[in-house]
């Protein structure tokens, strides 16, 4: 059953006027023991998302607010998304590894390794519009088997990758992080964001073709460390953390906070209009309507 709580946006910056839409939040589900990786799918009006250490994907029926199974095991899959042609991009870190699951259901193989080692536990994962596929590694799913299975790292290093779509070769394009994890594109794709965990900081490249280029700090956490992220068709940055959404100018200013009863994993916008936000949080899932639209 739905419930519902007010909804406490707290504003820092003028920059921060107008985002506001419903007054309550709804909780949409309750009962996941780490919820993770939100995806809508338009074609099918529902929200997918990971339940990690129970090693299954959940769906909510947009039209008909009912959740049930979507895919159990699922390989301990983390974050989600989809790619042009509207089929889901996973990154299971039980396999380690990067799938892609095809109109027909079946699952298809687009990164295990890099240089003939596993990969570690990937993470995070964005589709840029020539169809590269960009992702995180860090080594939370092999640290233990809560949320994958214990192993040692074949790779040495929590490490960001581009899978080229021609010819499905992995790189590096960050080799330099401690736990990267949630990344996003910014609207025009000259830019990439990805945050570091560890250091509680949400760091900036330019994009030259397959190569990043400048990276630089743009953000502090002042509340836990950040994880998911995604941005609005004006460049704000909105970034989950431990009381919720945290909202950033392009500048790198804190303009904005959406505050949440439980730490925050990861979000998406959704909605035939990309105006509703749903947050992954801890045990539940939750959704309000703005007055942003998602990129």
């Amino acid at each position: 059953m739905t419930e519902s709580i007010p909804a406490e946006f707290e504003a820092l910056d003028e920059r921060f006027a107008g985002v506001g839409g419903d007054g309550r939040i709804e909780r949409i589900y309750h009962g996941c023991r780490w919820a993770e990786g939100p995806t809508y799918v338009p074609a099918g009006r529902y929200l997918l998302w990971s339940d990690i250490p129970n090693d299954r994907m959940l769906r909510w029926d947009e039209m008909t607010g009912t959740v049930g199974p979507f895919r159990t095991p699922a390989g301990y899959s983390n974050g989600h998304t989809l790619d042009r042609q509207g089929r889901l991009i996973s990154c299971e870190q039980g396999n380690r590894r990067v799938t892609r699951t095809e109109h027909d259901g079946s699952i298809t193989v687009v990164a295990d390794s890099w240089q003939g080692k596993r990969l570690n536990s990937p993470n995070d994962v964005v589709v840029r519009s020539d169809d590269s596929i960009w992702f995180t590694d860090p080594s939370y799913g092999i640290l233990s088997d809560y949320e994958g299975h214990r192993a040692e790292s074949e790779i040495g290093g929590d490490q960001v990758y581009r899978l080229d779509p021609g010819t499905g070769e992995v790189t590096v394009v960050a080799d330099d992080f401690v736990r990267p994890n949630g990344l996003a594109f910014s609207p025009d794709e000259s830019l990439l964001y990805i945050a570091d965990t560890h250091h509680r900081h949400l760091r900036v490249f330019d994009v030259r073709g397959g190569v990043l280029e400048n990276g630089r700090v743009l953000a502090e956490c002042s509340a836990g460390g950040f994880d998911g992220i995604r941005l609005d068709t004006t460049g704000r940055i909105w970034a989950a953390t431990a009381e919720g959404v945290h909202c950033f100018a392009p500048d790198g200013t804190l303009i904005g906070k959406l505050k949440l009863p439980e730490k925050t994993s990861n979000l998406v916008f959704g909605g035939l209009k990309r105006n509703w936000l749903f947050m992954t949080a801890s045990t539940s899932v939750y959704a309000i309507m703005t007055n942003v639209r998602g990129v």
